[in-house]
């Protein structure tokens, strides 16, 4: 048979070999998919309620087209499944159980998309793995990662825009995230705060990387450059605001369309980013030359591809069959949750358990919600989130509220400005009380949940909210400053009002040996 011939038979015949591998690969997802499905569940909803992430969607289709983008350099090599991925399983399940004991929900998603990762990596082989790795790769940007970032860029936005009016000479004061000109104020929101800019840059950049570049230097350059110009791109957006806000004599006016100008801003950004980078394009490299036949038949490949695919999803099973044995460990049981104390200036409105009251302008529902140690971060997490419904909140923000007593107790308190709201929380472990938010905090709650007797852990949760409607209307924002400071303050008597039932429950949930 002529060299030719040789290469035609394997473009026809080579094809073959992920057919055989489909079965098996399409299996090992589907159960892996049922394993986690928590993390892609968490996943897709932070997709569909923020602006930062809704390019997720487009991630699938991407790799996909890179895949069949890459297909003339995979002609000719063989796919050979083989097992050595899989111990790459092990350390990504450790890693999982590790995120879901101390409630990291993007460790849960990184390590699923790693293990999927790794999943098509023994399947397919070393050689034509390396051919596909950039659509592999890219599955990454699954994960809407990236949060912790939006605090620290709103810092960086306010400093940018006070080093800029500073450095342009008009007039202001910038407190902490509020910059204030003569003509208004402006608040340095985490809307404002280019996360959503930053993570679909890099995603972009990503993709363009993939398809103009081959050596690694210009890829990692090109990336650096996503990551860096859209932060101070960000900022001088922010900047050109408040000066626009300075010239039109009014920050309200300056405001009305920032949103939209933002988006522009970035798309010229992008486009510049482009072209920047197009005189450094490199053309693709050789195809791979034809490789003689494989001697390894149909039917072994097609049963090694199935034991491999089987082994990944036992071992990735191991973190979750672990997780879900210390949930079902027997807790140590709990004396009756004390009753809520009204203080002076407040009335019970009712006498059901969940116990409401009328304090002045407030109206304060309180609740204890009881876990087990054994339950884990990520069910901590969640009882959290459910308690203050923060994630449902537009411009909610998190601080501490130090409620003075015996001991004094710092409380976590999420508060939303429409519609007006306070909501504080306090977590009680091993006897102590924490806020249940700081790192070492989770880390220690999760070592106590592995290592420890099971005791219970009671998360108290105070809502606040106005006593009566505003006059107008149900949309209308609500507190003014001197409301809001009222609030706080008959919030905080009440919280000092339960100092003796807390005492209690700090005495109740203590170290059970």
């Amino acid at each position: 048979m002529t060299t030719g011939a040789l290469a035609e038979t394997q473009s026809i015949a080579r094809p073959r070999d992920l057919q055989v591998l489909v079965p098996a690969l399409l299996a090992a997802i589907a159960c892996l998919a049922a394993l986690f499905h928590q993390e892609i569940a968490a996943a897709v909803t932070v997709w569909l309620g923020s602006t930062a992430y809704n390019h997720c969607f487009f991630v699938l289709p991407i790799a996909a087209w890179l895949a069949w983008d890459r297909r003339p350099a995979a002609r000719g090599l063989a796919a050979r499944p083989t097992p050595w991925p899989a111990l790459a399983i092990l350390p990504l399940g450790l890693c999982w159980f590790a995120a879901e004991r101390t409630g990291v929900m993007e460790g849960r998603q990184f390590a699923f998309v790693l293990m999927v990762q790794a999943l098509l990596v023994a399947l397919l082989g070393w050689r034509l793995a390396r051919v596909f790795a950039g659509p592999i790769a890219y599955l990454v940007f699954l994960v809407p990662f990236g949060g912790f970032l939006t605090h620290p860029l709103q810092l960086f936005t306010a400093r940018f825009v006070d080093v800029g009016l500073t450095i342009i000479g008009i007039p202001h004061v910038v407190t902490n995230l509020l910059i204030e000109i003569p003509e208004g104020s402006f608040f340095i929101a985490e809307a404002c705060a280019g996360l959503r800019f930053l993570i679909a840059a890099i995603a972009f950049g990503a993709l363009y990387v993939l398809l103009l570049y081959r050596s690694p230097g210009r890829r990692i350059a090109f990336l650096v450059a996503c990551a860096v110009v859209p932060v101070f791109a960000n900022g001088l957006r922010a900047l050109g605001i408040v000066m626009l806000g300075h010239a039109l004599g009014s920050a309200q006016a300056a405001e009305a369309d920032h949103i939209i100008y933002g988006w522009g801003f970035f798309s010229v950004v992008i486009l510049l980013l482009t072209a920047a980078g197009l005189p450094f394009r490199e053309d693709a490299g050789p195809r791979a030359p034809a490789l003689p036949p494989s001697a390894w038949q149909e039917g072994p490949r097609r049963a090694a591809a199935a034991g491999i695919a089987a082994c990944i999803v036992l071992l990735a099973a191991l973190g979750p069959a672990a997780s879900a044995a210390l949930v079902r460990t027997p807790g140590v049981s709990l004396p009756a949750l004390p009753a809520f104390a009204a203080p002076a200036g407040c009335r019970q409105i009712d006498r059901t358990p969940a116990a409401t009251f009328e304090c002045g302008l407030l109206r304060v529902s309180p609740r204890y919600i009881v876990l087990s140690s054994r339950a884990g971060g990520s069910a901590l997490k969640a009882a959290l989130y459910a308690a203050t419904g923060e994630q449902r909140l537009e411009d909610a923000t998190a601080g501490t509220i130090r409620v003075e007593g015996t001991p004094p107790r710092v409380w976590r308190l999420v508060q939303s400005p429409a519609p007006p709201r306070l909501i504080a929380t306090l977590l009680l472990a091993d006897g102590r009380s924490e806020i249940g938010g700081a790192v070492r905090e989770r880390l220690a709650f999760a070592w106590n949940g592995i290592a420890a007797p099971p005791a219970p852990i009671v998360l108290a949760a105070v809502n606040a909210e106005p006593a009566t409607t505003p006059s107008a209307g149900p949309d209308a924002v609500g507190w003014t400053p001197d409301e809001a400071a009222q609030a706080e303050r008959i919030l905080e008597g009440f919280l000092a009002a339960q100092a003796d039932g807390l005492a209690a429950l700090a005495r109740a949930t203590g170290p059970h040996r």
